[in-house]
Order: structure tokens, then C-alpha cells, then sequence
């Protein structure tokens, strides 16, 4: 039986930005028009955590009875190290869902009712990334998953929620958010080409190669710089986006100086550190302006 760290290492802490920063950039967004409804925000925040939590034990238990997980490098993976059961490592995943889905019900009751799709659509999106007969995550779509559920989807629906309305602005968020997100999963992608393409993952980086997604993961990480570019149209003071900038390139250091393997794991911590980063300037910029 996993032990309590061990189960924490497995809902690997280290993507909780992933979770929490398009939540923030939304409401910075919202306040930029007016008042929000606070209450909505945590229930929104809610359910990205319960999400995403629950996206990492799907994928746990997917990649771990495939086999996938036998030979990997990185945080802790409970089916495949053996240290929980696949079944227990499911029932874990489907009840972050189960909390995500309560969670977003309530919001889909005094919002709109037809959040209940959206909804559906993303738990059905962390489910079939790793799961089911054809993941779509083993045919190189993953990236594009996250840049629509943890950028577009997450940003302008606690947008959305908490303001009633989606603008340009929440649009730019979202697209800063949603590369930078998008380029956790890439740099993770990096460290793994071996591995999946002995396995048979076919994921992004290894359909690029190692050279190509280097590039790619550089393209990502400047993408919520020139965001912040274009939000100094609503305001000068979305600039400070820019601050960030030591940050990103600490974390695209690794990648550019040729690191592979455990040598590219700093990378995925300071990734996240950078967009949650840029998530609260821009957010506290936008909202006092």
C-alpha cells in the first residue's frame, strides 16, 4: 500500500500551476471590466485542482498498466514503481473528477447551465488522454489538449463565471497561459523521447524529434512575454508581464544547453513557477487598472 507521501508525489505536486494560474489570470481579467462574484471564483479553482489532480492519477493508472510507466525517469509513479494498485490509483483519479464535477455543477446552477457540457467534455478530455483503446496523448495531441483545457477553457471560463463576460483580454490570457501550460508538457515530453518511443507513446516531441521540440518549448515559453505585449493595449502597466522574463529563461537554461533525461526536471519546476508568476502580475495589472 502507497504510503501518504507517496500517493502526494503521485498527484505530482509540481503541475499544480497548471491548475491554478489560468484561474487567476481569469479573474485578473474579469476585475479589469468590474466587480466579480468571489464565491464563483474558489468554486472555479476548485475544479481546476480536483481536475488536474485527477488527470495525473488517470494518467498514472493508463501509462502504468500499459507498461508505459516500467522504464521512466521522473516524479513518482504509483502503478508503475508498484507501490499502489491500479485500481486504487482509478478510483482515485475518478473521485478528483467526482469533486471537480460537484464542484462545477454548482457553478453550471448559478451560471449557465450549459457548463454542465463543458464539463463533461473535459473529464472525458483527462480520461482519453492516456485512456481508453486510442489516447489521443499517444498520437502527439496532448499539447493541444492542454493549451485549450488549461489555457482557453480555464482562463475565460473562470472569466466567464466570475464577471459574467469574455473579452480579448481574457483571450490574450488565455493564450499566455495556455503556451507556457503547454510547455510543462513539452519540456516532460523531451525528457521522455526515449522511453515513449520504446514504449510506443508516440507524443509530440517524439514526432518533432529532440532538436525541433527544443525549439518548440523556446516558441511557448515566449509567448506569454509578447501576450503581455499586446495587453498593454488595455494597459500600459501589463508590461510588467515582462518581469518574468528571468524566470522563463532560467527555466528554458536546461533545455538550451542540451540537458536530457533527469537533467531536464529543473525545468519543469521553474515552468510552472514562471506562469504562475505571470499569471499574478498580470492579474494584479490588470485588476487595479
Amino acid at each position: 500500500m502507497a504510503t501518504p507521501s507517496q500517493w502526494i508525489q503521485g498527484a505530482r505536486p509540481r503541475t499544480l500551476p497548471n491548475a491554478i494560474a489560468p484561474v487567476v489570470a481569469g479573474v485578473g481579467a474579469a476585475l479589469h471590466y468590474g466587480d466579480v462574484s468571489w464565491w464563483k471564483s474558489v468554486l472555479a479553482l476548485a475544479v481546476a485542482v480536483a481536475f488536474i489532480i485527477g488527470v495525473n492519477f488517470a494518467n498514472d493508472y493508463s501509462d502504468g498498466v500499459r507498461g508505459t510507466d516500467d522504464d521512466r525517469v521522473g516524479p513518482m509513479r504509483l502503478v508503475g514503481s508498484g507501490a499502489a494498485s491500479p485500481k486504487a490509483v482509478k478510483t482515485a483519479a475518478f473521485l478528483c473528477f467526482g469533486i471537480g464535477a460537484v464542484c462545477g455543477l454548482v457553478l453550471a446552477i448559478a451560471t449557465a447551465w450549459w457548463l454542465v457540457l463543458v464539463g463533461a467534455i473535459c473529464i472525458a478530455g483527462a480520461w482519453f488522454y492516456t485512456g481508453g483503446k486510442r489516447p489521443y496523448g499517444y498520437a502527439g495531441w496532448g499539447e493541444v489538449a492542454v493549451f485549450t483545457f488549461f489555457g482557453l477553457v480555464a482562463v475565460l471560463g473562470t472569466q466567464y463565471v466570475s464577471s459574467g463576460r469574455v473579452d480579448w483580454v481574457g483571450l490574450a490570457c488565455a493564450v499566455g497561459i495556455g503556451a507556457i501550460s503547454s510547455s510543462v508538457l513539452v519540456v516532460n515530453n523531451l525528457r521522455d523521447i526515449p522511453s515513449d518511443t520504446e514504449s510506443g507513446k508516440i507524443t509530440l516531441a517524439v514526432r518533432l524529434g529532440d532538436a525541433r521540440t527544443r525549439t518548440l518549448f523556446a516558441i511557448l515559453l515566449a509567448t506569454p512575454l509578447a501576450m503581455s505585449v499586446v495587453l498593454a493595449f488595455a494597459t500600459p502597466w501589463a508590461l510588467l508581464g515582462l518581469v518574468t522574463f528571468p524566470l522563463l529563461w532560467q527555466a528554458h537554461t536546461p533545455v538550451r544547453t542540451g540537458a536530457a533525461g533527469p537533467g531536464l526536471i529543473p525545468s519543469i519546476g521553474t515552468t510552472g513557477k514562471a506562469m504562475l508568476a505571470w499569471a499574478v502580475v498580470t492579474a494584479v495589472t490588470l485588476a487595479l487598472t
